[in-house]
């Protein structure tokens, strides 16, 4: 085999392994699915009738792309502590002893990641019919959605395992993932419209990468997706959307490789 092959061949074993865990410990997803649920059923019916949209629409429908880039975001705390959790069991050491690619503890990872948000991203979706989201776009529109969706949950995996390999505990990687997502995810639009926020943090949510995605899927799903008719990126959310996970792949992946070579045996 190649060393490419025999590297994408290593990432699968370990996609797999990982994959595996997931119905032995099936709180993690239970808890996933109910706090994303939660935040449905707070801002769609506690919050949702004090949160006017500029044009009129369903607010419903311009939340529920809001949870779906949430939870997704979010999901790289559940990355970062796993690879945390890795760290301290030794598995990563044994790792490193075996005859494997060195790319495959990684790939893995962030592959296996990618399939399990998938699932969870179906079930919200379920969800998110039942309180009132509908799609209006066209299929194709609603498959470059899930693409675009997935493909940000790849790079924000990669966030995640470079947030896991940099700090000593579980606990201080949740807490250190909150600490960087929690801002990310809230100072945007995928709660209320940027127009309603201060001056100061309009700037900010409007070049936000949560916004760019937010923005991105609503237009495709056919939602609400109120936006000051100046604005750039909102008049390019799409094309922001993949320069955005580009850049941070291109900045955090190799940050990851980087870190996870460097640790010492």
């Amino acid at each position: 085999m190649s060393a490419f092959a025999e590297a994408v061949s290593d990432g699968r074993v370990v996609a797999w392994r990982n994959l595996k865990r997931i119905p032995r410990i099936p709180e993690l997803a239970i808890f996933a699915i109910l706090q994303s649920i939660m935040f449905v059923v707070l801002f769609a019916f506690v919050f949702g009738g004090a949160i006017p949209l500029p044009g009129g629409g369903s607010y419903k429908e311009y939340l529920m792309p809001g949870i779906y880039i949430q939870t997704l975001a979010f999901a790289s705390i559940t990355t970062a502590i796993g690879m945390a959790d890795d760290m301290n069991k030794g598995l990563i050491d044994r790792f490193r002893s075996l005859p494997m690619a060195r790319s495959a503890v990684l790939s893995g990872r962030t592959s296996a990641d990618v399939v399990y948000n998938a699932g969870i991203l179906v079930i919200l979706m379920l969800s998110g019919l039942v309180v009132g989201w509908r799609v209006h776009g066209t299929v194709g529109d609603f498959v470059l959605a899930i693409v675009l969706m997935l493909a940000f949950t790849f790079a924000m995996a990669w966030i995640g395992v470079l947030l896991g390999l940099l700090v000593k505990t579980v606990e201080n990687a949740q807490q250190l993932g909150f600490l960087v997502i929690f801002p990310l995810t809230f100072v945007s639009s995928a709660f209320v419209p940027v127009q309603t926020l201060p001056g100061v943090l309009k700037p900010i949510a409007e070049w936000n990468p949560v916004s760019a995605l937010v923005s991105a899927t609503r237009d495709l799903f056919g939602n609400p997706n109120p936006y000051p008719s100046d604005s750039w990126p909102g008049e390019h959310a799409l094309l922001l959307s993949f320069v955005w996970i580009i850049g941070l792949l291109i900045v955090f992946a190799p940050l990851a490789v980087r870190r996870y070579r460097s640790i010492e045996r």
